[in-house]
């Protein structure tokens, strides 16, 4: 099973700057914020997809460990 831990190290792995919020604590559900100067000048979906690039596989379809993430992303204002 999957924990918010989990996914933050993930993500941080690519993101070493980022400020990472992740929640939740059911092992399929949960919300992350991720905000990071490399999505400055990047649409929204540019800036989900390199997270979800980052997690590596956990989310694909149901042979993925995490079944929903509510992501937000931004760069720091």
């Amino acid at each position: 099973m999957i924990t918010a831990h989990d996914i933050e190290t993930l993500i941080r792995d690519s993101f070493p700057g980022a400020k990472i919020t992740v929640q939740g604590d059911d092992g399929a559900h949960f919300a992350a914020e991720v905000i990071d100067e490399s999505f400055r000048g990047k649409n929204r979906v540019q800036q989900q997809r390199a997270v979800y690039a980052a997690l590596k596989g956990k989310m694909d379809g149901s042979n993925g460990e995490l079944h929903a993430l509510a992501l937000t992303t931004k760069a720091p204002e």
